[in-house]
């Protein structure tokens, strides 16, 4: 029986494996989460993982028969894809490996493309309802603006201009920044709320993660929210066709009156997820139950509020490690 897990590009994400290992091995003992990643002898989710793999750059033209190779041959009936750059391609493959037999937890091609251009994000949450930050034209614009890639992520390329002084001449001549509204932190609260979504693509639970400190793109610090506005939001993204597991939504927060604008949303787990699965939001069991038992979610949302996360760097030792 394929009841195995696969985490591809698991990088540092450790928490996330055990979580996996643990809840995997509760229903079926002798499962096992194995990982993938380009230099996994240097990936710290590898040496926990029980087996890792070297896979090739989602680039190659190889990529995608050397994953399914590798999921066959290590009876894998799951793949779980962690990274923004492996979604577009793996959702177009969704069919591909269903006919083998596996699983691949991604939402569906025009979801993930959608959400992988914030112009095209603006649309979606436009459909919803959901306001956005207001866009620029780069010849007229109000001071200060928020630039960052119509594409980007981990907060690459992302600029704060409050004088004009602070332009390059870059910011006007690349095509691929755009020039936003800036929501001062001063004004708004920022939060991430982990979604999970069924297979048909209903919302089971929706836990906000306000964001108090973030590194590398990533939350380092961070409390659990339950804020009235967030019924608001559920309403308007309880059903979406196509979205599926867990998605990550980035919204602001008005504090005088409660605005939301919707910043993007990266349909996968979020660095920050630990927070929401020791608050009791437990997708990977969810995950199991939905895709190997076959049973279905209901609605929770009797997940622990304000409980904080302070992460902090950890070691993994590799012994006997020969380069």
């Amino acid at each position: 029986m394929n009841k195995n897990i696969l985490i591809t590009s698991a990088g540092r994400r450790v928490s996330l494996v055990k979580f996996f290992q643990k809840e995997l091995r509760l229903i079926y003992s002798q499962a096992k989460v194995f990982t993938t990643d380009v230099n996994p002898e240097y990936a710290a989710a590898c040496a926990v993982s029980d087996g890792f793999f070297h896979v090739p750059l989602v680039t190659s033209p190889h990529y995608i028969e050397e994953l399914l190779a590798l999921a066959k041959e290590q009876n894998v009936g799951l793949i779980i894809p962690t990274i923004d750059t492996e979604l577009l391609i793996l959702s177009q493959n969704i069919s591909f490996f269903a006919k083998q037999g596996i699983t691949i937890l991604v939402s569906d091609f025009e979801l993930v493309n959608t959400f992988h251009f914030k112009r095209l994000s603006h649309d979606f949450f436009e459909k919803q309802g959901i306001d956005t930050a207001k866009e620029f034209d780069k010849n007229n614009y109000t001071l200060p603006v928020y630039i960052k890639p119509i594409d980007g992520s981990r907060s690459i390329d992302n600029f704060i201009v409050l004088h004009h002084d602070d332009f390059t001449e870059k910011h006007f001549s690349n095509d691929r920044l755009m020039f936003l509204e800036y929501l001062d932190h001063s004004k708004h609260t920022e939060l991430t709320i982990d979604m999970y979504y069924s297979k048909d693509g209903h919302l089971k639970c929706a836990v906000p993660r306000e964001r108090i400190e973030v590194r590398d793109g990533e939350v380092n610090k961070g409390i659990t929210k339950n804020p009235e506005y967030i019924s608001i939001i559920w309403k308007k993204m309880e059903y979406i066709d196509g979205l599926r597991g867990c998605i990550t939504l980035q919204v602001f927060v008005q504090n005088d009156n409660q605005a939301i604008y919707a910043i993007e949303i990266n349909p996968r787990f979020g660095g920050g997820f630990p927070l929401s699965y020791l608050a009791g939001a437990n997708y990977p069991k969810w995950i199991i139950q939905e895709y190997f038992l076959e049973e279905e979610i209901p609605v929770f949302q009797d997940w622990q509020k304000n409980m904080m996360m302070l992460r902090y760097d950890h070691e993994v030792i590799v012994p006997n490690f020969i380069q």
